[in-house]
C-alpha cells in the first residue's frame, strides 16, 4: 500500500514537472509572439493618448480604462476566434490578411509624412473614419460634429470618444494578434489558444498602462510643482514642460513604426507569395552587416532590416496615398 502511494506521488510529481514545462513553453512562446508585434504595439501606444487630449483631467484614466476593456474585448471575443480558425483550417489566408494590414499601416505612415512635408490635410477622417488614423478621424471627428449636441451631455461625448478609440484599436489589435499568431511554432490548438490569450492580456495591460502614465504625467508634474521643496517643484515643472515634447517624440516613433512594421510585413509576405527579390536583397545585406561588425553586428543588422523595411513601407504607402488622392479628386 505504501509502495502504491509512493508510486502515485511519483506519477503526480512527473505530471507536475510536465505541466511546469508546458507553462514555461507557453510563457516563452507568448514572449516571442509579443516581441514580433512590438512595432504595432509602439504604434498603438503612440496613437491612443490623442483620444484624451482636451478631456477633463479626472476623466482621463476612466476613459483609458474603458478603451482598454474594449481593446481586450476586441482581441479575445472578435479577433482571436477568427484568427485561430484561420490558422487551424485556412492558414494560407494569414499572409494575405497580414499584407492587407501591412499596406494599411504603410499608407497611414506615408500619409502622416505627406501631411508634414507636403501640407496635405490627409484623408484618414474620410477613408478610415474611426480606424487607425485616430487623431484625424473616428472619435475626434465625431466629437467635433456632435459638439453642439453633446455640450450639455459630457457622457455622450465620452461614449463617442471611447467608441472611436475602440474602433481604432480593432485594426491595430488585429495586426498584433495575427502577427503574434503567425510567429508561433505551437502545433496544438490549445497551446495556441493559451499563448494568444496571454499575449492579448499582457499587451493590452502594457499599452494602456503606459498610455495612462503618459497622459497623467503633466498632472503629476503640476502636483509636484506645488510642493514645498524647491527641487521637487523644479522636477514637477520639468515634467510639465516635457509633456508636449514627449508626445511629439511618440508621434514620430509611431509613424516610423507604422512604416517599419507595414514594410516588413509586406517584404515577408511577397517573399512567401513567390516574389523573392526584395526580401532576399534586404536579407543578404542584413547578413553581410551582421558578419562584418562582430559584437555589434546583431544590432546593426536589425537597424538595416528596420531601415529598408521602413523604406519599402514608405514606397508602398506613397503609392496608396497617391491613389487615394486621385480617387478623392475624381469624386470631387
Amino acid at each position: 500500500m505504501s509502495a502504491g502511494l509512493f508510486a502515485l506521488l511519483d506519477d503526480v510529481a512527473t505530471l507536475a514537472r510536465l505541466a511546469a514545462a508546458s507553462v514555461d513553453d507557453v510563457g516563452a512562446a507568448a514572449a516571442k509572439a509579443s516581441a514580433k508585434a512590438a512595432g504595432v504595439v509602439i504604434d498603438d501606444t503612440a496613437v491612443t493618448p490623442q483620444y484624451v487630449q482636451g478631456v477633463a483631467a479626472e476623466r482621463e484614466v476612466p476613459i483609458i480604462k474603458r478603451i482598454a476593456i474594449g481593446s481586450l474585448r476586441n482581441k479575445l471575443l472578435i479577433i482571436l476566434p477568427v484568427a485561430l480558425v484561420l490558422a487551424q483550417w485556412l492558414p494560407w489566408l494569414l499572409t494575405p490578411i497580414l499584407m492587407v494590414g501591412g499596406t494599411y499601416l504603410a499608407f497611414e505612415g506615408a500619409e502622416k509624412i505627406w501631411e508634414k512635408v507636403g501640407g496635405g490635410h490627409g484623408h484618414s477622417a474620410d477613408t478610415s473614419h474611426g480606424a487607425h488614423g485616430g487623431e484625424h478621424g473616428g472619435a475626434h471627428d465625431g466629437a467635433q460634429e456632435g459638439a453642439a449636441d453633446d455640450a450639455v451631455d459630457p457622457a455622450a461625448t465620452e461614449d463617442r470618444l471611447v467608441a472611436g478609440a475602440v474602433r481604432t484599436d480593432l485594426i491595430l489589435s488585429a495586426e498584433i494578434m495575427v502577427i503574434s499568431l503567425n510567429s508561433l511554432d505551437a502545433s496544438s490548438f490549445l497551446e495556441r489558444l493559451l499563448v494568444m490569450v496571454i499575449v492579448a492580456v499582457v499587451i493590452t495591460a502594457v499599452v494602456y498602462g503606459v498610455v495612462a502614465l503618459i497622459v497623467k504625467m503633466d498632472d503629476a508634474g503640476l502636483a509636484l510643482a506645488q510642493r514645498d521643496s524647491p527641487r521637487v517643484q523644479s522636477f514637477g515643472r520639468a515634467l510639465v514642460r516635457a509633456m508636449p515634447r514627449l508626445l511629439a517624440v511618440i508621434a514620430v516613433v509611431g509613424t516610423v513604426a507604422m512604416l517599419w512594421v507595414g514594410g516588413h510585413i509586406l517584404l515577408v509576405g511577397v517573399d512567401e507569395l513567390g516574389w523573392h527579390a526584395p526580401y532576399e536583397a534586404v536579407h543578404h545585406l542584413e547578413e553581410a552587416v551582421h558578419d562584418a561588425l562582430g559584437a555589434v553586428g546583431a544590432a546593426a543588422a536589425w537597424v538595416v532590416n528596420t531601415f529598408f523595411s521602413a523604406v519599402f513601407g514608405a514606397l508602398v504607402g506613397a503609392v496608396v496615398v497617391a491613389v487615394v488622392s486621385v480617387v478623392h479628386r475624381v469624386r470631387g
